[in-house]
């Protein structure tokens, strides 16, 4: 993968706009998540939304990399023991599951906005919740490590000291990445590492922190399909996903939308506040 390169101001406005209409449908389809809807119903919603009221397409519909067959979908549901890429099926939703919804759309501009939430379904179960949880805070410790003069190697850290110290594992074949114009760009960004190491982030560069997180074991199995990661143990997993911009004094979080869920109380400080004053000056998202 090339060197990644910081965004123009143009490219940044660009990106501001596409990453807050991927949030959106999240926005939309929340109301949806709901026991006996199936993922396939949610996987119809979306690519309606998406076509209909925002005019964007789905990044993830038919995609295709090197030794894949083309994604089906216009977005990922990762139920329970998934980890990524979960294919939307007929199969309902019930009392208890837990749901990824990965999101990444493309602009008429010709730019690409990518994130994810976790949905929990009815009342699950004290481990799932508290999964979802740690895998939420996982994420915004690593968003929190990100400035001028900080290298990757301080976000992973920062995530699997926080996953791992919980009694969960870090899943290490997948990670995050830069984006831009193009769905996967420079740099990789691992959710686990060591401090000090890695590129140093410099003001400009956007990429996604999207920590996986098990509550077993980090081992994972692709399934039959080509594209559904679990875990091999069949141990519960989850994932949060926000698309951030490195600044002149700290980081943005780009994908923010009215009904974003706040930063967690162990996040503090200028970043706590500045998300914050941003969800709340959203308008709602349009509805079809």
């Amino acid at each position: 993968m090339s060197k990644p390169l910081p965004k123009t101001p143009e490219e940044i406005k660009e990106m501001r706009i596409v990453c807050r209409l991927a949030a959106e449908v999240l926005d939309y389809i929340e109301p949806f998540v709901q026991p006996g809807t199936t993922t396939a119903e949610l996987d119809r919603l979306c690519r309606e939304y998406m076509e209909r009221v925002q005019h964007t397409v789905s990044a993830t519909l038919n995609y295709t990399p090197p030794g894949y067959s083309p994604y089906p979908a216009s977005i990922c549901t990762s139920l329970n023991h998934q980890v990524c890429h979960g294919i939307p099926r007929e199969k309902a939703l019930k009392k208890g599951d837990i749901l990824n919804v990965d999101v990444t759309v493309i602009s008429q501009a010709g730019f690409y906005g990518d994130t994810s939430r976790m949905f929990i379904i009815g009342d699950a179960s004290i481990l799932a919740k508290r999964l979802c949880q740690v895998t939420y805070e996982s994420m915004w410790l690593g968003i929190s490590a990100v400035r001028p003069g900080a290298h990757l190697g301080d976000v992973g850290h920062a995530i699997q000291r926080h996953a791992e110290g919980n009694g969960f594992s870090v899943v290490r074949e997948f990670c995050g990445h830069g984006i831009g114009r193009k769905f996967h760009e420079a740099p990789q960004v691992l959710h686990y590492g060591q401090p000090g190491t890695g590129i140093e982030f410099q003001p400009g560069l956007i990429f996604t922190i999207e920590p996986m997180i098990n509550a077993g074991k980090a081992a994972i199995s692709e399934l039959s399909d080509g594209w559904t990661i679990v875990t091999r143990d069949r141990s519960l997993s989850a994932q949060w996903e926000h698309t951030v911009l490195v600044t002149e004094d700290g980081v943005e979080v780009l994908s923010l939308s009215a009904a974003c869920p706040l930063p967690p109380k162990l996040v503090t400080g200028t970043l706590a506040t500045a998300t914050a004053s941003t969800i709340a000056a959203l308008p709602p998202a349009p509805q079809s």
